[in-house]
């Protein structure tokens, strides 16, 4: 399980920089995972190629203006965090640059010194625990202090910040968006459920393990970093009602994924619960007991995330729809077009 057969070249013109204007405009590549077949369509038509009684199942974390930028009170070095978990209490588990520069004890201060952070643990891979010393509300302060956690692949500034915010985000504690569902909008979503399409929500707090690029060369060696995710009982019983009647479940987003096949996995049903996920989903044994099928973006080579879609179809056949879609001017990653991995294409 070679790291390089998940690899494929792709010329930096193909990184999207800036989103559409509508969200719905994106391109879409329609994928059947059982033969290989492409189609392409617009996004906004993605109703054609679902049927009454279909379920959508969608996350609805919010991403949180993470990245906050201080200096050691001591030093008064440049100290970058990007608050990934929120632990417990006001102890957050950060990604640090450079970690190298922290010691345990090290406060750092941000802005006026409204916020503070005090370095408790320090892990492996840039990782450190803090503790938010403040007055008043958290997110408010965020807000003032932070930005949006743009991906390092992105160099153009975003001018709108909600753009990296789903329409229907609800519960706040992600460092990244779930990207595939920037292309719906709230008309689109409705029109979608007048045609019968039933829409649900899970949640996962985008971290670490999501984004953390594999650096083994052996893809089953590496450590998947865990994050948390919620699913209500009102969506389990929906699910279960869906399975059983045999009718189609589609993940909006390799996060929507990961939290469906954790439970699917560990209960063999669905059920109300929450906890931290480090699932890790590549070819070879894994078998999905939950989705029918993705909706998802193009993803970067070599990732976690190319090798989840690649377990669905087969790489073959996905590596081959993204070597279309370089040939057909489509735009990837976050802020790039969309494709649908599903049988009967």
């Amino acid at each position: 399980m070679n790291i390089e057969e998940y690899n494929y070249d792709l010329p930096e013109k193909f990184i999207a920089q800036t989103p559409l204007k509508d969200r719905t405009a994106s391109k879409l590549l329609l994928l059947n995972k059982e033969n290989g077949n492409i189609k392409e369509d617009i996004f906004k038509n993605i109703g054609s190629y679902l049927k009454n009684g279909d379920v959508l199942v969608l996350n609805d974390t919010k991403v949180i203006p993470a990245r906050i930028i201080g200096e050691k009170i001591d030093t008064k070095a440049v100290i970058e965090l990007l608050l990934l978990k929120d632990i417990e209490g006001d102890i957050w588990e950060c990604l640090a640059k450079p970690a190298k520069r922290l010691h345990v004890g090290t406060i750092i201060s941000f802005g006026d010194g409204s916020l503070k952070a005090e370095v408790i643990e320090k892990l492996d891979e840039g990782i450190v625990h803090v503790k938010l010393i403040y007055e008043g509300i958290l997110m408010e302060i965020l807000d003032k202090l932070g930005t949006m956690p743009l991906p390092p692949y992105i160099h153009e500034n975003l001018e709108d910040q909600s753009r990296y915010q789903t329409v229907y985000a609800k519960n706040i504690g992600s460092a990244a968006a779930p990207t595939a569902g920037l292309h719906f909008t709230k008309e689109l979503l409705e029109k979608l459920e007048k045609q019968g399409v039933e829409i649900l929500y899970v949640t996962l707090h985008v971290g670490l393990g999501t984004f953390r690029p594999v650096e083994v060369e052996d893809i089953t060696k590496h450590h998947m970093h865990s994050e948390y995710y919620i699913m209500t009982k009102d969506v389990a019983d929906k699910l279960n009602k869906a399975k059983e009647e045999k009718r189609n479940i589609y993940a909006v987003g390799t996060t929507s994924t990961r939290v469906l096949e954790t439970v699917a996995h560990k209960y063999d049903k669905f059920i109300a619960c929450s906890g931290d996920t480090d699932i890790f989903i590549y070819p070879g044994t894994f078998e999905f007991k939950a989705i029918d099928g993705l909706i998802t973006n193009f993803h970067l080579p070599k990732s976690t995330l190319v090798m989840l879609v690649s377990t669905l179809a087969t790489k073959e056949y996905v590596l081959n729809a993204y070597e279309y879609a370089k040939a057909h001017d489509f735009r990837f990653f976050s802020f790039g077009d969309a494709m649908f991995i599903k049988k009967d294409i």
